[in-house]
């Protein structure tokens, strides 16, 4: 089996972000095949074209780390009902000019999580329908969608709920085998 490297990309940034906590129970969790790299998307000026002139040395920065991944898993809140603004300018900033697309074939799962009841379940399926654009395999099952997320976590931050981290591991295995079959 072939060892992979995977990008998460936490479409929130606020520091105490439940899904920044997530994000780094994931890279906690041993998937013996993945290795994790945080990529930061919070300083990305906003997509526009123009700028492709004199591209800006943030987006030259991502599109080049984002190269070197070889796949991708979103770990995303929901905002009114979709992904967040900087998630949305990162996947437009990765994906652009046209026929550049750095997301293209890289295998991809979404995570969303919310302090509410549904798993912020509109944002999970609104960043799916932007991926199948961009060419991005999306594993379908499981699908992961995280309710009450502030009662997850002790006061430093760390995830204490055993199902949720059971439910982690066995999603992260299933990516896993994801990703090695759409490589």
């Amino acid at each position: 089996m072939t060892s992979f490297k995977v990008a998460l990309i936490v479409g929130s940034l606020r520091k105490e972000s439940f899904n920044r906590k997530i994000a780094h129970a994931i890279t906690k969790l041993e998937i013996k095949n993945i290795s994790f790299g945080l990529l930061n998307i919070g300083n990305l000026p906003l997509y526009n074209e123009d700028l492709e002139k004199d591209v800006p040395i943030e987006w030259k920065n991502f599109r080049e780390e984002l190269q070197s991944f070889d796949a991708v898993l979103f770990v995303t809140p929901e905002y009114n009902r979709s992904v967040p603004g900087v998630l949305k300018n990162a996947l437009d900033v990765a994906s652009r000019p046209y026929g550049k697309n750095i997301w293209d074939a890289k295998p991809a799962a979404i995570i969303s999580s919310t302090i509410g009841g549904l798993g912020a379940f509109g944002a999970n399926h609104h960043l799916r329908q932007s991926l199948v654009f961009l060419n991005m395999p999306v594993l379908q099952q499981p699908e992961a969608y995280i309710s009450n997320a502030a009662s997850l976590f002790d006061e430093t931050g760390e995830l204490i709920n055993k199902s949720t981290q059971d439910f982690l591991k066995t999603f992260l295995e299933k990516f896993e085998a994801w990703v090695e079959r759409n490589i």
